[in-house]
């Protein structure tokens, strides 16, 4: 009797957890809201993953830590209301008001035919872009703007943060409008987390790497086949392979100035890597 009853506590305790579960479930199928759609982009720390991301209203994308001059971006969308068991078409375009990049130039027109699947309750925008070399000096924006047709109204025009969607790289946005999305491009460069060099006093370079320069980072990346990531912590340019890049790329600045093709930075004065045997100060061209 004992063991039986103890049995039925425990049904009753799986029951009472359920149902509400169920109820829950029943009420998402029996949603009768509006047929809406909106932008549901999430990104955040790596430790982190959609189910605690917050929602953003911008996206940045930096093409320093990319390899390639053009990119495609997918924007994801969601839906709200009831699934379909066909292809339903929405619409987007650019807001000229949130848009600074030129059409051709810094991204493609975007695809006209663009539809929520059968059965699903999103999907993705794809905006390629590219990387220019004004994008150097001044970042560019996109904004892109749903527009609501015969199949989507627009779900959330003042989107509200949802509390436990709290893990985010940055401040979290709490009120916006989900029908508006800006991508935020630029090719910004600065010094990384790992660089071994410094300036000393009158401007002279010193340390293994000398002074931060873009044009130097460039060159390490293609002599020694690395990115611009690779300088971002110590676990991926460790100090075997910090003095390896440093060795190699003073061997080759050596090789080129002995060759009569000396490599200079952007002031005219001799590049500065390792072990060369010359001085360089910051603004004071080479003389040849």
């Amino acid at each position: 009797m004992k063991a039986n009853h103890q049995i039925y506590i425990l049904r009753v305790a799986i029951l009472t957890f359920l149902l509400p579960l169920i109820s829950c479930e029943k009420e998402m199928m029996n949603y009768k809201g509006v047929e809406g759609i909106y932008f549901a982009v999430q990104y955040g720390p790596s430790y982190g993953s959609e189910l605690t991301w917050a929602y953003q209203p911008s996206s940045d994308i930096e093409f320093v830590k990319l390899t390639e001059n053009e990119t495609t971006y997918r924007v994801k969308v969601m839906i709200t209301g009831a699934l379909k068991d066909y292809d339903r078409k929405f619409k987007v375009e650019i807001n000229p008001d949130s848009t600074t990049a030129i059409l051709g130039v810094h991204y493609n027109a975007l695809p006209e035919n663009l539809v929520i699947p059968a059965q699903a309750r999103s999907t993705t925008i794809p905006v390629i872009l590219k990387r220019t070399p004004d994008l150097q000096k001044e970042g560019k924006k996109i904004g892109l703007r749903l527009v609501a047709n015969e199949n989507f109204q627009l779900s959330f025009p003042e989107w509200d943060a949802i509390p436990s969607y709290s893990a985010s790289n940055g401040p979290i946005t709490k009120k916006f409008d989900a029908s508006l999305h800006t991508i935020k491009i630029n090719d910004f460069m600065v010094q990384p987390a790992v660089w071994i060099g410094s300036i000393q006093a009158g401007n002279r370079e010193s340390g293994s790497w000398g002074a931060f320069s873009r044009k130097k980072i460039e060159l390490m990346c293609r002599l020694m086949d690395l990115t611009y990531a690779d300088f971002g912590s110590t676990v991926t340019m460790p100090s075997v392979r910090s003095g390896l890049v440093g060795s190699e790329c003073a061997r080759y600045l050596i090789e080129q100035f002995n060759a009569g093709t000396p490599v200079l930075e952007d002031d005219g004065r001799l590049m500065f890597i390792g072990n060369v045997p010359w001085t360089s100060y910051i603004g004071v061209p080479w003389k040849p």
